[in-house]
């Protein structure tokens, strides 16, 4: 009987589960809405009820573990999540133990980010390339997302201003949309949404449609974009940069102002490095939460997976690659 795992990807919008096999193939997949400020009791309930929607789908599945893709920041080693500032009342949850006294099997868990790059890293754009997860002290690194690269703009999730995610994501995007226009305006990006909020998605299709306004905003974004990548450049000096997320759909519209931007501001030795889409869209997290389970301890599996002994100062694997997911 094929192995297979139980994966979550848990986002502040929505939690995606699914059974996963060693190969990578999604064998059945659910989802919901995200009870994200309702606290940590409720979500993990709803954890537990995608887990038995997945298993009434594949009652016979030999499930042997779960591998779960959570915002943070989180400890994966304790299985803690600390104080995600997307998801309302979890401090210090210890998730790990909590599924696993209640499903009595090995559970792992990753940051979401993470999770998506091993899912590329295995099966998707990070292929044969050599990758470690960088995860610093507790687990705590990397959280590439609120690194400061403006003063301005928007204030972040997590209470700061300035942060990558808040001005370069398809959140942002969406943002700056839906203020540069307003309802029954007759605009392209309004029409698009029916009048409500602006997303990404629509500022990509408006920007297809040679809409001036959305390829403004593409145009801005995707500088902040090459802003951002620079410095992750000049900080990991990795093979290659895997763009995820929503804004992936757009990759070919920011892709031209992303690398002009890396070729004004990175040093020379570091414009070489590719920057490419990720190629497993949503099922990145969920196949990277299941490798967690399936190949830990295999030869070539991603060091994120080895509990060994050998970081006990922090020093821990090297990033040869991560993924920068941008939703």
């Amino acid at each position: 009987m094929t192995r297979l795992a139980l994966a979550f990807d848990l986002g502040g919008t929505e939690l995606r589960g699914a059974l996963v096999e060693s190969g990578g193939r999604v064998v059945a997949q659910v989802s919901a809405p995200t009870m994200a400020i309702a606290g940590s009791d409720a979500v993990i309930g709803q954890i537990i009820a995608l887990a038995g929607a997945l298993l009434t789908q594949r009652p016979q599945a030999d499930v042997v573990g779960i591998g779960i893709g959570a915002p943070g920041p989180l400890d994966p080693k304790a299985g803690i999540v600390i104080a995600p500032p997307t998801l309302a009342g979890w401090h210090d949850v210890p998730l790990i133990d909590i599924l696993g006294k209640h499903f009595g099997l090995p559970v792992r868990l990753e940051n979401d980010a993470n999770a998506a790059a091993l899912g590329e890293w295995r099966f998707g754009a990070g292929r044969d390339r050599c990758g470690h997860i960088y995860h610093g002290r507790r687990g705590l690194a990397a959280e590439i997302g609120h690194m400061t690269i403006t003063g301005e703009g928007d204030r972040c999730f997590c209470g700061a201003v300035g942060c990558f995610e808040a001005v370069a994501s398809g959140t942002a995007l969406g943002r700056r949309a839906t203020a540069l226009t307003a309802p029954g305006d007759g605009s392209l990006l309004r029409r698009l949404s029916a009048d409500g909020d602006v997303s990404a998605r629509h500022v990509v299709e408006a920007a297809r449609a040679g809409d001036i306004s959305a390829l403004e905003l593409i145009e801005a974004e995707a500088r902040w974009l090459g802003i951002g990548f620079t410095n992750l450049l000049h900080l990991y000096s990795p093979d290659l940069i895997v763009m995820g997320g929503g804004l992936a759909n757009g990759f070919d519209l920011l892709a031209p102002t992303i690398r002009a931007t890396v070729e004004q501001r990175a040093m020379l030795a570091y414009r070489d490095v590719p920057i490419v889409p990720a190629q497993l869209g949503d099922r990145a997290g969920l196949i990277g939460a299941a490798s967690l389970i399936l190949w830990e301890g295999e030869p070539g599996a991603p060091l994120a997976m080895a509990q060994d002994e050998d970081n006990k100062d922090g020093a821990t694997e090297l990033a040869g690659a991560r993924e920068t997911s941008h939703g």
